[in-house]
């Protein structure tokens, strides 16, 4: 009978759920937007987990400021994790901004300008023709 997840796998997801609570109940940062977090990957040896946040910034916040002061409570969301979580080893936490969405979202603008830039061209030479 083969298993469906990984150990890895089944761990990284627990982690996600339990740093998400973490986050938002026990780190109080007004520095900090609203932070999602959108993957975890464990390493093989559960010693490392990249956490991959993203986050929606007010007013003068960056994901760069964010990300800096999530970062100095790396140790405290650690030390919140051990006591949540019943591990041999609680893993390190490595907070990593997920550029994913704002990626995706320029590429998407990018192609809509370009249809839009096709649309125009095409009725501008349907124009000239008559």
């Amino acid at each position: 009978m083969s298993k469906d997840f990984s150990r890895t796998q089944r761990v990284s997801q627990q982690l996600q759920k339990e740093l998400a609570m973490i986050l938002q109940r026990d780190v109080r940062d007004s520095r900090l937007g609203m932070v999602t977090i959108s993957e975890v990957k464990v390493s093989r040896d559960l010693a490392v987990a990249k956490v991959y946040v993203t986050f929606l910034c007010t007013g003068e916040q960056t994901p760069e400021s964010c990300l800096k002061a999530l970062k100095e409570h790396e140790a405290h969301v650690r030390m919140m994790l051990g006591k949540k979580i019943r591990l041999r080893l609680t893993p390190e936490v490595r907070f990593v901004y997920d550029d994913t969405l704002v990626e995706g979202m320029r590429m998407s603008n990018l192609v809509t300008q370009a249809v839009s830039d096709d649309m125009r061209k095409k009725e501008q030479s349907q124009g000239d023709d008559e």
